[in-house]
C-alpha cells in the first residue's frame, strides 16, 4: 500500500500539472491599445486628472472577465503617470472591448521629465505604456508593454 502512494501521488500531481499546462497553450495574449488621451472634464484643483481611452483585443475563444487594470506611462525613463481600477467591462472571445480608465500624474517624474527637456535638445521622445491585466479564474495575469518614439519636429515642414 505505501508503494502505491508514493508512485500514485507523483504521477497524479504531474497529470495534474500537464494538464494545467494545456489550458495556456494556444492562449494568445490579449492586445492593449491606447485610443484617446485627455484632461478629464471633472479634474479641478492642482491636480490635474486625465481620462485615457483603452481598447483591449481578445484574440482567444474564450471570453475575458476582466477584474483589474495598473498601468504606467513613462517618457524618458520618466515615470509620469500611473493609476488603477477595477472598474472593467469583459471581453467577448475573438471580440474587444472599449473603456476609459483615470491616472494622476507623477509630480516628481513629472518635474525630472521637463528638466531634462530644458536642459538638452531632444528631436524625438521615448515612451513606454506599461500594463497589468487581471483577466480572473485559473489564467495567469497578462503583462503588456509598448514602446517608441515620437517626434518633436513639426511633420509639416
Amino acid at each position: 500500500m505505501r508503494h502505491f502512494r508514493l508512485v500514485a501521488v507523483p504521477l497524479l500531481l504531474s497529470l495534474l500539472l500537464s494538464g494545467c499546462a494545456g489550458l495556456w497553450r494556444d492562449y494568445e495574449k490579449p492586445q492593449v491599445n491606447i485610443t484617446s488621451f485627455a484632461l478629464a472634464p471633472e479634474s479641478t484643483g492642482q491636480a490635474p486628472v486625465f481620462d485615457i481611452g483603452i481598447q483591449v483585443i481578445n484574440p482567444n475563444r474564450a471570453a475575458l472577465a476582466l477584474k483589474g487594470i495598473s498601468y504606467s506611462l513613462e517618457v524618458e525613463g520618466h515615470r509620469i503617470i500611473s493609476g488603477a481600477t477595477a472598474d472593467l467591462p469583459g471581453v467577448p472571445g475573438y471580440g474587444m472591448a472599449d473603456f476609459t480608465i483615470q491616472a494622476s500624474p507623477n509630480l516628481f517624474g513629472s518635474v525630472r521629465l521637463f528638466s531634462d527637456l530644458f536642459s538638452r535638445q531632444h528631436a524625438s521622445l521615448g515612451y513606454r505604456f506599461k500594463a497589468r491585466l487581471d483577466v480572473g479564474g485559473l489564467m495567469p495575469f497578462v503583462n503588456l508593454e509598448e514602446s517608441g518614439r515620437f517626434s518633436l519636429s513639426d511633420a509639416g515642414r
